[in-house]
C-alpha cells in the first residue's frame, strides 16, 4: 500500500529489505530517551514469531525513511492455542523531527489501524504487546503530542504501569528481612536456588498462575545460558513452590529485576519480601549498582513493596485501548 499526497512526497509501505538501519537511525532521532540497538531491533522486531514485514509501515520521503509505525497480530500463539483473533498491538510509532507538523504521524498511525483493521482486528492496544515490547505504553509526559495524537484516534487509558528503580551501592538485607528469612525457615518454608529439575515446576507456576509471557521469558533465558543463581525459589512446608524472584530474565539485562510472583494464597506472609531482598542481595554480589523494572501498578501490593524496599517511581506509562465494529 502507499500513500501519496499531492502536498508531500511521502509515503507508507511495508517494511523491506534495507530499511532496517535507517528505521534505527530515525527512531534515534525521533526518540533519542528511547532509541534502541539495530541489535535489539532484530531481536525485538525482525526475529519475533509474529513479525509480518507489511504490518511494519514505513513511511518515506524518496530514499530516506522518516517514521514508522508498526501493528502486529498473532501468527503464533502465546500459550495454547489462541491466536486472540480480534486483538491487535501497535507497540510503536515515531516521526523522524524534521518530517513533523505535516500530519505524518496521524497518517502512519491510521495506515496501521487500517491494516490491523484489514486482519480482523476489532481491538488495538498501545504498546503492550507480549512477548516483545519496547515500552509498556506511552510516557504522556515525554511525548504529549503522541498523546494527543493517539487520544484524537480514539485509544483510551485501561491503566497504567510504573517503572521503578533503586540504588544497589551498599545494599545491604534489612535486618528485619533477615529476622523474617530466619522465622519462616523455622517454620519450614526454604528459599534457595533451583535445581534443573525445579525448572519444570517454576515454568509451570509462572504461566498457570501468572502470565505465559513470564514462563517464556524463564525458559528462553536459561535455555540462552542464564545462571540458575539468578533466582530465587520459595517452597512452603508442605514441598509446593510457592514463589519465585530473579533478575536477568530480559535482554540478558543483570540489573533488570523479575519476574517475580508469589501465589496469591502465601501472599502476606512475607514470603514475597524475603525473595525481593535475597535477589537484591544477589545482584549486588554481581556487582549490579542498581535495579529496575519496567511494570507495576503503583498502588498494587507489589508496587507498595517495592517501595518499602526502597524502589522509586521513574517513569509511568499508559495502556492504552481502541475499540471498533468489525
Amino acid at each position: 500500500m502507499t500513500d501519496l499526497t499531492t502536498t508531500s512526497r511521502t509515503g507508507i509501505r511495508g517494511f523491506r529489505t534495507g530499511d532496517g538501519p535507517q528505521v534505527v537511525e530515525a527512531w534515534r532521532r525521533a526518540a533519542p530517551a528511547d532509541c534502541l540497538t539495530p541489535d535489539r531491533f532484530r531481536s525485538l522486531v525482525l526475529l519475533d514469531a509474529n513479525f509480518d514485514p507489511d504490518g511494519l509501515r514505513v513511511a518515506v520521503d524518496g530514499d530516506r525513511v522518516v517514521g514508522a509505525a508498526y501493528a502486529v497480530r498473532r501468527l503464533t500463539p502465546m500459550a495454547g492455542t489462541d491466536l486472540e483473533p480480534e486483538q491487535g498491538w501497535i507497540p510503536f510509532f515515531f516521526v523522524d523531527p524534521g518530517a513533523r507538523g505535516r500530519g505524518l504521524g496521524r497518517r502512519l498511525l491510521t495506515d496501521a489501524l487500517d491494516w490491523l483493521h484489514g486482519h480482523g482486528r476489532t481491538r488495538v492496544d498501545f504498546a503492550s504487546y507480549t512477548p516483545h515490547y519496547v515500552l509498556p505504553g506511552l510516557d504522556a509526559e515525554a511525548y504529549p503530542q503522541a498523546a494527543a495524537l493517539l487520544a484524537s484516534l480514539g485509544f483510551r487509558t485501561l491503566y497504567e504501569a510504573a517503572a521503578m528503580d533503586r540504588g544497589l551501592v551498599g545494599y545491604r538485607v534489612p535486618d528485619e528481612v533477615a529476622h523474617l528469612r530466619d522465622t519462616l525457615t523455622a517454620r519450614g518454608h526454604r528459599f534457595t536456588t533451583p535445581s534443573d529439575d525445579d525448572l519444570v515446576e517454576l515454568v509451570a507456576l509462572a504461566g498457570c498462575h501468572f502470565h505465559p509471557d513470564w514462563a517464556r521469558a524463564i525458559r528462553e533465558c536459561l535455555a540462552a545460558g542464564t545462571p540458575l543463581d539468578r533466582i530465587v525459589t520459595a517452597r512452603d512446608p508442605s514441598g509446593r513452590l510457592a514463589g519465585w524472584a530473579m533478575h536477568g530474565a530480559y535482554e540478558a539485562a543483570v540489573e533488570r529485576f523479575g519476574p517475580f510472583g508469589v501465589l496469591e494464597e502465601a501472599r502476606g506472609t512475607g514470603l514475597g519480601k524475603v525473595l525481593l531482598h535475597l535477589v537484591l542481595e544477589r545482584m549486588r554480589a554481581r556487582g549490579a549498582h542498581c535495579a529496575w523494572f519496567l511494570w507495576t501498578g503503583e498502588r498494587s501490593p507489589a508496587g507498595h513493596l517495592y517501595r518499602a524496599a526502597g524502589f522509586r517511581t521513574t517513569r509511568v506509562f499508559r495502556v492504552l485501548r481502541r475499540e471498533t465494529a468489525r
